[in-house]
């Protein structure tokens, strides 16, 4: 944040309330209430863009000619029930990626790029877990947490191995493709930048598939919201194609970390966020193919 411009910013609105809440300054006055944010990226030439693909969900940007700020309108949040506020969410999110849709060419090494990190990842958490199970299988007297862990371990695995073998099948869907879909994505969705049918919070926003949205807003979402239901309302606008929806579930297949870190109490509780994951997102995943399963027979 350059002080510089912000010092010169309270001087003009002359604040009777001054807030920082994460990265935005929000400066209430009589002449106006706005927010000043960290210039990250040209958010008018973004603004300017998303207009003319017709999505004019944002707030206003009234100042970008200071340095290393921006100003933009400030949007108080309304009260209603969180259910309908992610319902209106999601949709708004279908829009902005159906709206910059467009297909970019690409070759075999762009997927197995994609391909190679995913599969990082899954073995290095099968390295990790593994070495948990085998630690706590040593264990006379396990613990609290550790018998937790022992007695669903297979539900982890499997969801490792889910995935694993999903993304064998994902490669082999995508390889033959010469084009990829890519959207403007917002890249920080949460339920928390999204106010008066706006989003907010743009300085992450970049081009590349939707399903990286889903992805971030699932894994930030997943407990307290019904997926199900969102995921429908978002395909009923912009619908996923079988490789995108593919991705999209062998990527949330994949379990988060255990932190085996603090007192006895914490790591039950970390253990079981975890196994709620896994038993949640496969919920979720299930019904889509017992569909498939169902057209093949």
């Amino acid at each position: 944040m350059n002080e510089r411009s912000l010092e010169v910013l309270k001087e003009i609105y002359k604040p009777y309330q001054y807030t920082i809440k994460g990265s935005a300054h929000i400066l209430k006055s009589t002449s106006g209430d706005v927010v000043i944010k960290k210039k990250e990226q040209d958010i008018a030439a973004l603004y300017n863009y998303l207009q003319n693909r017709g999505f004019t969900s944002f707030p206003k940007l009234l100042d970008a000619t200071r340095e290393g700020v921006n100003v933009f309108e400030y949007l108080p949040d309304t009260p209603i029930p969180n259910e309908q506020k992610a319902m209106d969410f999601i949709k708004l999110v279908a829009l902005l990626h159906q709206k910059t849709t467009y297909y970019k060419e690409v070759t075999e090494d762009d997927f197995k790029e994609i391909y190679d990190n995913i599969k990082e990842q899954i073995e290095y958490l099968k390295y990790y877990y593994q070495n948990i199970y085998a630690s706590y299988f040593k264990s006379i007297y396990p613990s609290p947490s550790e018998y937790l862990f022992l007695r669903n371990a297979s539900k982890i695995f499997a969801s490792l191995d889910f995935a694993s073998e999903e993304l064998e099948k994902w490669l082999e869907q995508v390889l033959p493709l010469k084009k990829y879909r890519l959207s403007q994505i917002h890249n920080h969705l949460c339920l928390d930048h999204f106010r008066q049918n706006c989003l907010l919070s743009w300085e992450k926003s970049r081009q590349d598939s939707p399903v990286m949205d889903l992805i971030n807003f699932y894994k930030c979402s997943w407990f307290e919201l019904n997926f199900e239901v969102l995921l429908k309302e978002y395909l009923k606008i912009c619908p996923l194609n079988a490789e995108e929806i593919k991705l999209f579930f062998l990527v949330i297949s994949i379990p988060p970390k255990i932190s085996l870190k603090g007192p006895e109490f914490t790591k039950v509780k970390n253990t079981r966020e975890v196994l709620d994951y896994v038993f949640k997102t496969e919920n979720l995943i299930r019904p889509y193919y017992s569909v498939q399963e169902e057209q093949k027979s």
